[in-house]
């Protein structure tokens, strides 16, 4: 037994003297002996307790050393931790340059070269930073540019990525390109919404007539009236299901009527043939085109577009394809407003989508398709 006893000290002074002069942490050497890192530990407690406990025997020179280490160890992880604390507002911002502020007002309290390595950045480039003046486009990014980039993302409804914004931008006066744009936004956290998949619902089991598919995937018109494009989209809210129909004018992507209501039937989508006949009393030969849904179909709307001279075309079946403008439509709808909202009745959605397509799609949002104008201002572009 006694022997075994000292074969087992024997051992735990040998792994603290591994711990202490081979250079390598106390989790590799236990990890080599087969111990646990706990275990390890208790014994150099242990050693340095009975090293300390001779009241006449100084601490030798490794003792003292270990103990040195492990105070040191303890303020880095210490001062780490609050740095971290400190830093959570500036890191949801993001960009090295809030990082370098950061370091700049938590130097009093910490060795700069700690926070360099808590927040990733090099000693150099911190000391860079703060040593040279801040030029001209530092000023335009941090100040006027930025503020013009938030504003704009919030009027978009924060749909807006860099392709937009920098037009919108550069409407504005702005010399800018898509790459700093890019960066601004990045750098202050401004993410437009990614799109999802939409699933459409089209009722084409019935017995009305059906037209000939005229369009055929040839969306391009070289002015107002020439072809529209209809069709019916569904939203949830909490009273129920809100069906919205609109009519499109291919040329500008603009709707040019719309209606909603909480009944799939025709009178909803006569309600926005009505508002767009109104609002733009085309001249006879303008082509209409919507899918085979049993609204489209029906003799009274039919009806309408045969006594305003309207050539009648519809989709191909089952071609989603065919009426792909006013699909991109409703996508957009979606990923900008609906899909971001929850709606507690039908009249709060009707409202948000008044507001949506009269006060920012039409006049304001800005199409790629369009050279990244609105659709008002393609037309007046167009009628100049």
């Amino acid at each position: 037994m006694t022997k075994q006893r000292q074969f087992t000290d024997a051992f735990k002074a040998e792994a603290v003297g591994l711990v202490r002069t081979s250079g390598r942490t106390k989790r590799q050497i236990a990890e080599d002996l087969g111990v646990g890192f706990s275990t390890l530990t208790r014994w150099m407690g242990r050693q340095l307790d009975r090293e300390m406990g001779d009241p006449g025997r100084p601490p030798d020179a490794d003792v003292a050393a270990e103990l040195k280490r492990l105070r040191r160890e303890n303020e880095i992880l210490r001062q780490e931790r609050d740095i971290l604390k400190r830093a959570t507002g500036f890191f949801r911002q993001g960009g090295k340059s809030v990082r370098f502020a950061l370091i700049d007002q938590a130097k009093k309290d910490f060795p700069v070269d700690r926070l360099c390595a808590t927040l990733g950045v090099s000693p150099s480039g911190y000391f860079a930073w703060g040593g040279r003046p801040a030029c001209r486009r530092q000023r335009d990014d941090d100040m006027i540019m930025l503020a013009h980039v938030r504003s704009s993302f919030a009027l978009s409804n924060g749909t807006y990525g860099s392709p937009r914004m920098t037009r919108e931008l550069q409407d504005n006066g702005f010399a800018i390109g898509r790459r700093r744009t890019a960066r601004l936004m990045r750098e202050n956290g401004l993410q437009a919404r990614q799109k999802r998949r939409f699933k459409r619902t089209t009722d084409s089991e019935h017995a009305f007539p059906v037209a000939p598919n005229v369009i055929d995937q040839d969306f391009a018109a070289t002015g107002p009236n020439q072809k529209w494009g209809a069709d019916i989209s569904y939203i949830w809210t909490r009273e129920g299901w809100l069906y919205l129909a609109v009519v499109i004018d291919l040329f500008a992507r603009k709707v040019v009527g719309w209606a909603a209501g909480n009944r799939l039937h025709r009178s909803l989508a006569l309600a926005a043939l009505n508002k767009a006949f109104v609002m733009r009393q085309p001249e006879p030969g303008l082509i209409h085109h919507s899918d085979r849904g049993s609204q489209y179909c029906s003799i009274d709307y039919q009806a309408e577009l045969r006594a305003a001279g309207v050539i009648i075309s519809m989709s191909g079946k089952g071609n989603c394809f065919d009426n792909a403008m006013v699909e991109t439509f409703f996508k957009t709808l979606k990923t900008e407003l609906i899909w971001r909202t929850s709606f507690l009745t039908r009249a709060d959605a009707q409202a948000a989508i008044a507001r949506y397509i009269d006060g920012f799609y039409n006049p304001i949002r800005r199409h790629s398709a369009l050279d990244y104008i609105s659709p008002m201002q393609f037309e007046r572009n167009a009628a100049e």
